[in-house]
């Protein structure tokens, strides 16, 4: 019994099945029937539209603008230190942190006390010095005339002597005679020598004499500093600061006081890429380049004019790209420290289009909106990146209307509802001609002469308008979709 149960059992579900078979197999007929292959009802599945912004492509002629960022420094600074030792007697009001002071401008006063009476030393030793020389010069005349007059005392002994010689020979003279006029030569001669050796000491005593009195104009000549260096004076306007000194205070020689700079001499400092170095040079120099200098502060631009001056010769340790100087222009705003951006404008670039970055991928292509609104990709390279837009080369996709910001649910082929701006319409169709660059013609060229395709006299006029200045944009079309088939 309990096996002819489980045996009805069995038979029960298989005609189930059989029916829920069946059953299945009337409904697709008869949606067959009534609406074909498409679905349930006789309505196909509706192809899925994603909506997204889209932008036309315009070329034009943009000069990239490359922004840096910076520190302001002064080109101009000096440090005052003390000019002389002795007590800080008067002090400017303006001498104290972040005053402000002009050219020329006395700061401070040392006690001159000190420093008179070294000058008055040295204007007593110059002209004792002074009386010195003169007296050499008269000791040298009178040392030449004692010369003179011992020559000619020696002058004279020598004819009595030829005289005495002469009375000898005849026979009137002594030897006696001619001894003493001999003795008498030797004695005058004696004297002029030592006259000679008289005169080369007055003379040695003006050289002295002019020695020591240049050494006393050198002593006076600094003894003068000195009086003068008693007061310090601004070299140029400018601004105070890391003042250390106070009034009453005794001072050491170069004792460091304070810092002058000149507020109107201002440069910024900041660093170009190699590359941007590269691009910018080699549109011309870059001394004399314009830039443009802005300090935000409180969500206020405070902007400023600057030149180009000079660059670093070196990169620097720990250092990369290029360390370039910039002169500021009436900015009295601007401090030394203050961190800023940098625009340099870079030479124009023709025919491209500025483009939000989103709506270029990294492989430097974007999705434009095709035939019967489906999207296709075209490449569009990268050539500046100005925060958060680009700049693309617009050969292959001007007079597009471009996807303004690429998601994962976007891409070619997909049907897309476009979102223009608000009174913007479908863009005019792009240029009839092209102007190609030498390897993209150059492989056009190579596809078309290589084609077995095509007829001969149609490759030699294809091989014709590819060679032209301008290409029908027509023909680069069909034959890159070939290139791609």
């Amino acid at each position: 019994m309990r096996f002819l149960a489980r045996s009805l059992s069995g038979v029960a579900l298989t005609l189930a099945a059989l029916g829920l078979l069946a059953w299945g197999a009337l409904m697709v007929r008869d949606a067959r029937t009534a609406g074909g292959e498409g679905g349930f009802g006789g309505r196909p599945a509706a192809e899925r539209a994603y909506a997204a912004r889209v932008l036309p492509v315009l070329p034009e002629t943009i000069a990239p603008t490359l922004a840096a960022f910076g520190e302001v420094r002064a080109a101009r600074t000096v440090e005052l230190r003390a000019p002389a030792q002795g007590r800080v007697v008067e002090l400017a009001p303006g001498f104290a942190e972040g005053g402000i002071v002009a050219s020329g401008d006395v700061l401070l006063r040392v006690d001159p006390a000190d420093a008179r009476a070294a000058l008055a030393r040295a204007e007593a030793a110059e002209a004792e010095a002074e009386a010195e020389t003169r007296d050499a010069r008269r000791a040298e005349v009178l040392a030449r005339a004692e010369l003179e007059a011992a020559e000619a005392q020696a002058a004279t002994q020598r004819r009595a002597l030829d005289r005495a010689e002469d009375l000898l020979g005849r026979g009137t003279g002594t030897a006696a005679a001619r001894e003493t006029a001999e003795i008498a030569v030797q004695s005058a001669e004696q004297a002029v020598l030592a006259r000679r050796q008289a005169l080369a000491a007055a003379e040695a005593r003006i050289d002295r004499a002019a020695l020591a009195e240049r050494r006393a104009a050198l002593d006076l000549a600094e003894a003068r500093r000195g009086a003068e260096d008693t007061v310090l004076a601004a070299p140029f306007g400018g601004i105070l600061q890391s003042v250390a000194v106070a009034e009453g205070v005794l001072l050491t020689p170069n004792e460091r006081l304070a810092t002058l700079v000149d507020a109107s001499a201002l440069e910024v400092a900041f660093r170009l890429s190699t590359a941007a170095h590269a691009r910018l040079s080699a549109a011309g120099p870059l001394s004399e380049r314009p830039v443009l200098v802005t300090l935000g502060v409180d969500g206020l631009d405070l902007e400023a004019e600057a030149v180009i001056t000079r660059e670093a010769a070196a990169t620097g340790e720990g250092g990369s790209g290029r360390l370039v100087f910039a002169a500021v222009e009436d900015a009295p705003w601007l401090r030394p420290g203050d961190f800023v951006e940098v625009r340099v404008r870079e030479p124009a670039l023709e025919g491209v289009a500025r483009l939000p970055g989103a709506a270029v991928a990294s492989d430097g292509t974007v999705l434009i909106l095709g035939a019967e609104d489906r999207m296709e990709e075209r490449p569009a390279p990268i050539l500046r990146r100005e925060g958060d837009d680009v700049i693309v080369d617009a050969a292959r996709i001007a007079g597009e209307e471009v996807v303004a910001e690429r998601t994962p649910l976007l891409g070619p082929g997909i049907v897309l509802r476009p979102i223009r701006p608000e009174g913007a319409a479908r863009p005019p169709a792009g240029p009839e001609t092209v102007r190609l660059d030498e390897g993209r013609r150059a492989a056009l060229i190579a596809f078309v002469e290589d084609s077995d395709r095509i007829p001969s006299e149609a490759k030699e006029r294809v091989l014709a308008q590819l060679r032209a200045d301008r290409v029908p944009l027509q023909v680069v079309e069909r034959i890159e979709r070939r290139m791609g088939g």
